[in-house]
């Protein structure tokens, strides 16, 4: 049990990649901790399979803004209102260098891992601003402030998640809507099943903590990011790094 219990009482959360990893850990702290949620994963099979009492679920590619729309409406259809959006959907890319990057991975990271992140958010954001509250949670990484090597579209993509939330955050500081990002360190989760462990292994031996993190660990931060005692930073990105990061 969260020792958070009733932090959420009342509230609804759409979360995107909701289905496993930070995601999935995500939604079990909301649900413990009193709120609803309404998961949102390309993968049909795993949100069926998720162990989670969610309100809803959709599946849905974020890097299609049809698709988007229609979970938005669905969602809030379902919950009755929004008021918090995590936006933790995202693919690792090829791991290879620059001039032999392949195009079509290149083009798809940066349509989930950017190009859905400003998807969900412009969906959303009207819903938020309608009752003048919401709290945006854009799951970034450390990858994009310091760039990993052979991971150049991830990297990119992630960079740009920053920046995008910047923007957000600086556009809706006045409307009751706070928006910050997260740059975690590699942390356990499925998504290192997409990479060679040569490439995890890089990640580890770039964290003063020597560890990888936990799932646990950057639950626990979203949810304060998305709660209501996050009330006056916005703009703004949360570490979760081991120490890695340097700014």
């Amino acid at each position: 049990m969260s020792s958070f219990a009733g932090r959420f009482s009342g509230r609804n959360a759409i979360i995107t990649g909701g289905a496993s990893g930070l995601g999935l850990a995500v939604a079990r702290r909301i649900r413990a901790e009193g709120g609803q949620v309404t998961l949102w994963d390309l993968n049909a099979d795993a949100l069926a399979a998720a162990d989670v009492d969610a309100t809803h679920t959709v599946a849905v590619d974020v890097a299609d803004a049809a698709q988007v729309a229609v979970a938005t409406l669905s969602s809030v259809a379902a919950l009755g209102h929004v008021d918090v959006l995590i936006c933790s959907a995202g693919i690792t890319g090829a791991t290879a260098p620059v001039q032999d990057f392949p195009l079509d991975s290149w083009y798809r990271t940066i349509a989930i891992n950017l190009h859905g992140v400003f998807h969900c958010c412009r969906a959303v954001v009207p819903h938020m601003l309608t009752r003048g509250y919401g709290r945006i949670v854009n799951i970034a990484s450390v990858a994009g402030k310091e760039g990993n090597p052979n991971a150049s579209a991830y990297s990119a993509s992630k960079a740009g998640v920053i920046g995008f939330t910047k923007s957000l955050g600086k556009e809706l500081a006045t409307k009751g809507v706070i928006a910050n990002s997260l740059t975690p360190a590699t942390f356990d989760s499925p998504i290192l099943d997409q990479l060679p462990p040569s490439q995890v292994e890089y990640m580890r031996s770039r964290i003063p903590m020597g560890r990888l993190g936990m799932v646990e660990e950057s639950a626990a931060m979203v949810c304060f990011m998305a709660s209501q005692e996050c009330s006056f930073t916005t703009a703004a990105t949360f570490d979760t790094s081991g120490g890695r990061t340097t700014f």
